[in-house]
């Protein structure tokens, strides 16, 4: 199948969530089988652990995700770069962790033409993650029933002949200031940054897409693949751009018969 492919120097995306029904698997897919890139940085909660734990769903789907990797690895030699996050937290008794063009790390300082950008998931500045994680497992069991009565609510609004808009980020945007207020998050982000000697940041973690300035510190956030559905390229100028997949699947449009398809490249 031909395809029109973007080729980047570096991709970054997190908080894919593969184990959840709520994963946008078909659309990470096709935007990873869409995309040449040198390097990919695949930052946190990539696999939900939590919820594979409790009663996750795991399919043919979220496989092709993993052998779309594996593939980008052996195949087209992609260097990878798995960051741990807060739902695949097991990862942490083992870092680092460095096989053949594979590097399973806690944090990576990212070399580019524009500079230095530290890497890291970003859950260590979340104080309700860090320091109560009974309340972070609650706080993810409302979220994950949230996304439940979204999609029945969608699907009234599908039936009713309306687009898609999501209850759940609307009320999660709200309880999300809520704790980067108490937290500092960004700052805190910005100023680890500088500290270590770093132009810039990118992180995931509170699923809210950015790209911006936290004064002399360029923040950049990649969002999800669960509401969002965003992840930053880095162009080979050193140009860094936030892609979201509205945008993105409009210049490389995703045939629908492609969801049930067996990759034959990535």
């Amino acid at each position: 199948m031909d395809k029109k492919l973007l080729h980047v120097r570096t991709v970054i995306l997190s908080d894919v969530h593969l184990g959840t029904p709520d994963c946008k698997i078909h659309e990470v897919n096709h935007f990873l089988r869409s995309v040449r890139c040198d390097k990919l940085i695949l930052n946190g909660d990539i696999i939900d652990g939590w919820q594979l734990k409790r009663a996750g769903q795991w399919t043919k789907a979220h496989t092709r995700f993993v052998r779309i990797v594996l593939k980008k690895l052996e195949k087209r030699d992609t260097e990878i770069i798995y960051l741990r996050g807060n739902h695949d937290d097991v990862l942490t008794a083992f870092l680092p962790l460095e096989f053949s063009g594979l590097s399973i790390v806690e944090d990576y300082v990212h070399e580019g033409p524009a500079g230095r950008y530290l890497i890291l998931h970003g859950d260590v500045f979340d104080t309700v993650t860090k320091n109560f994680v009974f309340l972070a497992h609650l706080g993810d069991w409302g979220y994950r029933a949230l996304l439940k009565i979204n999609r029945l609510y969608n699907a009234w609004r599908a039936w009713r002949g309306k687009e898609y808009w999501s209850l759940s980020k609307a009320i999660k945007a709200r309880v999300k200031e809520a704790v980067n207020h108490v937290s500092n998050f960004e700052d805190h982000i910005a100023k680890l940054a500088a500290d270590r000697n770093c132009l810039g940041v990118m992180c995931g973690h509170i699923h809210t897409p950015a790209d911006k300035k936290l004064g002399d510190v360029h923040y950049l956030n990649s969002g999800d693949w669960v509401e969002s559905l965003t992840a930053i390229v880095e162009h080979y100028d050193g140009r860094y751009e936030l892609i979201h997949y509205a945008d993105f699947v409009k210049e490389h449009p995703a045939p629908e018969i492609e969801a049930a398809l067996e990759p034959t490249e990535a």
